[in-house]
């Protein structure tokens, strides 16, 4: 791509492009797991019902090359953000049913293939309509922008629906007016881009779908040729174990009562904890992450990622067996130590996204091997976060938070044992693939 390309206003459209995304993609994976603690469910009613939606993202290589052979990236991306907005104002009017549990769920599921989509089209955007200096410039921000998404749907809307519970005196309309609100925001998002939001370019279009499997097919016959791939697969596989089964039961453990285990925290406290300042300090922890891989090297650090990111497990261990309806646990020793956690797992996570980068990802189609590295990283949430509820329910928070940290092991035995087919002095030398990750990248959630 020229450097010399104009683009035009890239101010007005990358922020709201990437809170946009982030929303729907926190509404689907954390705030209904909170919306159907409120409302009464088991965490395994919820981990296998909400979290098995998480599989969309990793789909998405296999429908991603169609859409650039009918209309524009920003048609695609207007038409999911309105799409959207109608599911869950569709989720919202879906409470009053009487059996509106499977009937939510089915909006969820087409909710998170339309965020899936949005997201394609929003990232083709940015690629396409910017140069490659700007695309660095801008990566930052990029990042940013979709963790103030998150914060919107985890903070703001769980928090209105909160007040609104005790406005009314009623769960389900309290939730009604924070789906509400939040069909009203991305609705808003696509109105605006409406206006403000490029093209985006298509360089060729396929000729036909047959162009497009013949493509996608020598694509993964590439990636399955590249030295050392199945021990590079096994550490991607293996890297999110532990971090997998707490990333949707740590918050019902939460919000759960302290007599039945949990540490028994508001709506409100929970809407600032593991939605304000749980995303905060996981951009810090990120960007402190990336700098001390930099600095030390990937082949040197990957084992000290790790254990930053499963160590700090135990800090669910210490506030399971710590917390009892007779002596609850003070709020800022609760903030403390999930800041604690969400610390390290950011500052972990980053050896998962430079593996990746610097030694699946290089060769003839880095760009679209990196998404099937993300893709194929994803899998691994499915079923471990699908198990962690009934898993949390049959042995108790105490018991399951110990079994956490056992699951974590092959993490850390995966960075001790990964392969390092690819010099990083010639990794370091390759800049045509994708930007470095940044906390919040869609990918890294």
């Amino acid at each position: 791509m020229s450097e010399s390309k104009p683009v035009r206003r890239p101010g007005w459209w990358i922020p709201t492009s990437y809170i946009a995304e982030g929303i729907p993609f926190a509404m689907v994976i954390w705030v209904s797991a909170t919306m159907f603690k409120d409302l009464g469910y088991t965490d395994t009613q919820i981990t296998l019902s909400t979290a098995s939606i998480g599989i969309v993202w990793s789909l998405k290589p296999f429908w991603a090359a169609f859409l650039d052979m009918y209309l524009t990236k920003k048609f695609w991306v207007i038409a999911m953000e309105c799409f959207m907005a109608a599911l869950l104002a569709l989720a919202a009017a879906a409470l009053r049913l009487p059996s509106y549990f499977p009937v939510v769920i089915a909006v969820l599921w087409v909710l998170g293939f339309a965020s899936a989509t949005q997201d394609i089209c929003v990232d083709g955007v940015y690629i396409t309509e910017l140069s490659e200096s700007k695309q660095a410039a801008w990566i930052g921000v990029q990042g940013v922008s979709w963790n103030v998404g998150r914060i919107l749907a985890q903070a703001v809307v769980v928090l209105f629906a909160s007040l609104m519970k005790d406005v009314f005196h009623d769960v389900k309309t309290g939730w009604m007016c924070g789906l509400a609100l939040s069909s009203v925001i991305l609705g808003a998002f696509g109105v605006y881009h409406a206006f403000m939001l490029p093209t985006g370019v298509v360089a060729r279009r396929p000729t036909g779908a047959a162009e497009v499997f013949a493509t996608f097919g020598d694509t993964v016959k590439a990636f399955f040729q590249k030295k050392a791939i199945w021990g590079m697969l096994v550490f991607v596989f293996l890297y999110r174990t532990g971090e997998g089964f707490l990333l949707v039961e740590a918050p019902l453990f939460l919000q759960a009562s302290a007599q039945a285990g949990g540490a028994g925290l508001s709506l409100t406290h929970k809407a600032l904890i593991d939605g304000t300042v749980s995303t905060v300090v996981s951009l810090i922890g990120g960007l402190l992450g990336g700098m001390f891989a930099a600095r030390l090297g990937l082949r040197r650090s990957l084992l000290i990622l790790a254990l930053c990111m499963n160590i700090p497990h135990l800090c669910y261990v210490f506030l399971s067996y710590s917390v009892s309806p007779a002596h609850p646990l003070s709020l800022t020793t609760i903030l403390i130590l999930v800041s604690i956690e969400k610390f390290g797992y950011s500052f972990g996570f980053v050896g998962n996204m430079l593996y990746m980068m610097q030694q699946i990802a290089p060769g003839k189609y880095k760009m679209t091997h990196y998404a099937f590295c993300t893709s194929l990283m994803n899998l691994v949430l499915t079923p471990t976060q699908m198990l962690s509820g009934p898993v949390a329910d049959w042995l108790g928070y105490r018991h399951f938070f110990v079994f956490v940290l056992v699951a974590s092991i092959p993490s850390v035995i995966a960075a001790w044992k990964a392969p390092f087919p690819i010099d990083q002095k010639d990794a370091s030398k390759d800049d045509s693939g994708p930007p470095a990750a940044v906390p919040g990248d869609p990918a890294a959630a």
